[in-house]
């Protein structure tokens, strides 16, 4: 299997991991766990960090497609394999959603209330506000997977500040938009569940946040070198 092969199967299997225990949280929540925003937040954010730490080695592990499209712009990434690492992040969120509408089929109520843990805008939350949320959040993931796994001035601290960014975004933005800060996240779900209200908030918010998280890192954080070499697929 070539490398790339194998950093594509990575990204395919972390996402399904990281999206699996991440709305099967929210499920479960539903269903009366009873561990609300802190225990979902902890449940993405721990999985995540494990996940990259697992996988980074192999692609990167980006498990996002505004990750990606982000470290694109920064100079990161091959834009030739923005399309293939998004397929494969597609490919297992779909995966991951359409295992736990199998899990949860005893839990019918919970998958109508959640949507199969489908991210979604909070009453009151106008779509600008959430695609302006969307994009924040996604802005601060991206930084910290440049600031700890990409830059080569990165701490050794392998996923957990990754991990630690997403979970304290949930924490903020849960109530407001689902904080998905990824299109995959809302795919893996939606599709199964059926649900595509705003949609496209989850789509432009994650990917405008990761141009101007790119941007940022391109001309601001790493002016030095503009354009870096690709992070290692």
């Amino acid at each position: 299997m070539s490398v790339h092969a194998r950093a594509l199967l990575a990204e395919a299997a972390g996402t399904f991991w990281f999206f699996f225990i991440g709305a099967g949280a929210i499920i479960a929540d539903a269903n009366g766990s009873g561990g609300g925003i802190g225990a979902i937040a902890l449940a993405h954010g721990i999985t995540l960090a494990v996940a990259v730490s697992a996988f980074g080695p192999l692609s990167g592990a980006h498990f996002n497609p505004a990750v990606t499209f982000g470290l694109a712009v920064a100079g990161r990434h091959p834009w030739s394999r923005v399309p293939t690492y998004w397929i494969a992040q597609l490919v297992g969120g779909l995966a991951a959603g359409f295992a736990l509408r199998g899990v949860f089929d005893f839990a019918l109520a919970a998958i109508d209330k959640t949507h199969l843990g489908t991210p979604a805008l909070a009453n009151g939350v106008s779509v600008p506000i959430g695609i302006g949320v969307e994009a924040l959040l996604t802005v601060f993931v991206v930084w910290a997977v440049y600031g700890t796994a990409v830059s080569p001035l990165a701490p050794r601290i392998a996923g957990f500040g990754i991990g630690l960014t997403v979970a304290t975004d949930i924490l903020m933005g849960g109530p407001l938009t689902g904080a998905a800060m990824n299109p995959a996240r809302y795919v893996a779900t939606a599709v199964p569940a059926a649900f595509f209200d705003n949609w496209y908030v989850y789509w432009i918010g994650p990917l405008l946040g990761a141009a101007i998280a790119g941007l940022s890192i391109r001309y601001l954080f790493a002016p030095e070198s503009r354009v870096e070499a690709p992070a290692r697929t």
